[in-house]
C-alpha cells in the first residue's frame, strides 16, 4: 500500500472520482425498479395509438417519467436510510454506507424531479406532469412515510402509485385518460401484492428487525402465502380484461392464459410447499410475468393494426 506523505495526498485519495459519484447518485434511483416502471410507461405510449408514437412524446415522456420516478426512489432512500441500514437487502445502498449525505440526496431528488416535471409540462402536456407528480407524492410521501410503517396492507393501498406508469405513458401521447389505460393500471395494481409479498416472505426477518409491519411479520407465513395465491387468481382475472373489453385479440389472450397459469402454479407450490428458495423464484418470475404480459399486449396491438 503506498504511503501518503502529506494531507493533500490523503484528501485526493479520499475524494471519489466523478464516475464513482455518478454511480452513487444513480444507485439512489433504484435502477432495476425504475427500468420496469419506464418499460410499462413506454408500453402505454405505444398502445395508445395505432400508428407511430410521436418522437417528442416518446423521448420527452420517457425522460420525464424516468427522472420523476428516480427522484421518488431517492426520497424513499432518504426517508428509509435507518431502516435500510439494518436490512441485508438494502444496507449496501449509498446512504447507509455513508457515501452520500441526506442534504446531497435531497438536493439530487429536487433537481432531478424538478427537471422531470419541467420536461413533462413543457415538452409533453400538463396532464401528464400532474399525474406524474401525483404518482411521486403517492410513492414518496403516502406510501413511504404514512402507509409502510403503519399497516400490513401498505403495499395494497400504496400499490396504486406503482401501477400508474402505463397511464402516464398513454396520457403523454393522447393527452387524455382512457378506459384502456385504466385496465393496464388495474393489472399492475393486482400484480403488486403477490409480487411484493413473495419478496417479503423470504425477507421476513429483515422486515421484523427493521420494525416494519409487513404482512408475514404481522400475520405470519401461511396467511401471507394464502394471500399471494388469492391475489394471483385476482390478477389472472384482471389480465383477461383487455381481451374481454376488445382491446386485444386471441394472441394476447393465449399469452395471458399461459403466463397466468404459470404464475398460479408458482403461487400454489409456494402455498403448499414453502421454502425461501421457492419464494425467491416466485418473486423473480413475477417480474418476468409482467414484462412478458405487456410485451404480448404490444405485439398483439401491432399485429392487429
Amino acid at each position: 500500500m503506498p504511503i501518503l506523505e502529506n494531507p493533500d495526498q490523503m484528501l485526493i485519495a479520499a475524494t471519489p472520482s466523478f464516475t464513482e459519484r455518478f454511480r452513487r447518485f444513480y444507485a439512489l434511483t433504484k435502477p432495476r425498479v425504475i427500468a420496469l416502471i419506464v418499460f410499462c410507461a413506454v408500453i402505454g405510449m405505444f398502445l395508445s395509438t395505432p400508428g407511430a408514437v410521436p418522437l417528442q412524446a416518446l423521448l420527452a415522456g420517457t425522460m420525464g417519467i424516468w427522472f420523476v420516478a428516480g427522484a421518488a426512489a431517492a426520497v424513499n432512500c432518504l426517508v428509509e436510510q435507518k431502516i435500510d441500514a439494518v436490512m441485508a437487502r438494502t444496507r449496501g445502498r449509498p446512504l447507509p454506507r455513508g457515501e452520500l449525505s441526506s442534504v446531497e440526496t435531497l438536493a439530487f431528488a429536487g433537481v432531478v424531479g424538478g427537471i422531470g416535471l419541467w420536461v413533462l409540462y413543457t415538452l409533453v402536456n400538463p396532464l401528464t406532469m400532474w399525474l406524474t407528480f401525483g404518482t411521486f407524492v403517492g410513492y414518496a410521501v403516502i406510501y413511504t412515510v404514512v402507509l409502510k410503517p403503519l399497516t400490513p396492507q401498505n403495499i395494497v393501498i400504496g400499490g396504486l402509485s406503482g401501477a400508474m406508469p402505463p397511464l402516464l405513458g398513454w396520457v403523454a401521447v393522447t393527452g387524455e385518460v382512457a378506459p384502456d389505460a385504466l385496465l393496464l393500471v388495474l393489472i399492475i395494481f393486482a400484480w403488486t401484492p403477490p409480487h411484493f409479498w413473495a419478496l417479503a416472505l423470504y425477507r421476513t426477518e429483515d422486515y421484523a428487525k427493521a420494525g416494519l409491519p409487513m404482512l408475514p411479520v404481522t400475520h405470519g407465513n401461511q396467511y401471507t402465502r394464502l394471500h399471494v395465491l388469492l391475489y394471483t387468481f385476482i390478477l389472472f382475472g384482471c389480465s383477461l380484461l383487455p381481451f374481454v373489453y376488445g382491446m386485444s385479440s386471441l394472441i394476447y389472450l393465449a399469452a395471458a392464459v399461459v403466463l397466468g397459469l404459470l404464475f398460479i402454479s408458482y403461487a400454489v407450490r409456494l402455498y403448499l410447499h414453502y421454502s425461501d428458495a421457492m419464494a425467491r423464484r416466485t418473486f423473480r418470475f413475477s417480474i418476468v410475468y409482467l414484462a412478458a404480459l405487456f410485451g404480448a399486449l404490444l405485439i398483439d396491438h401491432y399485429l392487429r393494426f
